[in-house]
């Protein structure tokens, strides 16, 4: 009797599958399914043997998918997540439902968190998890739903989310009668830049050097520079007063609205970078993701307005 070739393989088959598709590696498809190498190996030779195909072509310390690999990966990938959340919600109906998403520090703390009330609200069974760093997370591999990163302003692989002009900020404090004056690019000299220590160090010059360049300073030295590891930080020292920083709009638009900060010196310019929404293969099913998508860009859209 012929087998209906529409029989679907058993499903430990098809999640060893996945696991070592997405990895590309039988040892650590082992180490997340708790099975050794050696079963995940006789897993996939017998999945292969229920297909009648080849999976995977093995060559020297590389495992590489084959055309029907990865067109089983393709569709393995898009029904495993709709599949987790149905039988989540019948085995926990009353679960809430955890969106995680990565960022840096910066567009975190200056831009994304001041809003996230708003989505949670409208979104109430949906917790955000943040992951804040400067580390660049692998999201389908580390099981993150999506990806907020600042890339040069031709990156493609994702949806704009919002360009970036500059201008430098400082705290109203600077200003004051008696303080140096602050109204034009030469005057920084007289001030402290404040700047990220990964864009230049102890070089204000390599990270303000567009800005100088356009403003047709830029062989400036300041009176000295603060370095700091991220840039909420370098805007938590423009607001103590500490010095001048490089204001990254729309970031520091709230604390300009605000009068935290000021922008004395006339001269904004587009910067060659911008941010990006990157949404996980594997969680674009979700409605939740969608609609947390659809909510940052129209975010976006609203504060340019």
């Amino acid at each position: 009797m012929q087998r209906d070739p529409a029989r679907l393989p058993p499903l430990d088959l098809l999640l060893t599958f996945e696991a070592a598709a997405r990895l590309l590696s039988f040892t650590r498809a082992g180490h997340e399914r708790f099975v050794t190498q050696s079963a995940v190996s006789r897993q996939i030779r017998a999945l292969e043997d229920d297909l009648g195909v080849a999976l995977f072509r093995r060559a020297h310390r590389s495992l590489v998918l084959t055309d029907e690999g990865r067109a089983l990966f393709d569709a393995v990938r898009a029904s495993l997540p709709p599949l987790r959340t149905a039988v989540a919600k019948l085995r926990a109906p009353n679960a809430r439902e955890v969106l995680t998403l990565t960022t840096t520090p910066g567009l975190a703390s200056l831009w994304l968190i001041p809003r996230l009330a708003r989505f949670t609200r409208e979104h109430p069974g949906v917790d955000v998890r943040i992951d804040a760093s400067f580390a660049r997370r692998e999201i389908d591999a580390e099981g993150i739903d999506v990806a907020l990163r600042y890339c040069p302003a031709t990156f493609r692989d994702g949806a704009k989310l919002f360009g970036e002009d500059v201008v430098p900020v400082c705290s109203p404090a600077l200003l004051a009668p008696g303080r140096a004056p602050l109204a034009r690019p030469a005057d920084l000299s007289a001030h402290t830049l404040l700047l990220i220590s990964e864009s230049g160090g102890a070089n204000p010059q390599q990270e303000w050097q567009p800005w100088l360049e356009s403003m047709g300073v830029s062989g400036l030295q300041p009176a000295a520079s603060l370095a700091f590891s991220g840039y909420d930080d370098v805007i938590g020292a423009a607001v103590l007063g500490q010095g001048v920083a490089l204001g990254r709009r729309p970031l520091v638009d709230a604390l300009l609205a605000s009068g935290q900060l000021v922008a004395p010196i006339e001269g904004t310019i587009s910067s060659a970078r911008a941010y990006f929404v990157l949404v996980a293969d594997r969680a674009r099913t979700r409605p939740s993701v969608r609609a947390f998508e659809r909510w940052l860009l129209a975010q976006a859209r609203a504060a340019s307005d």
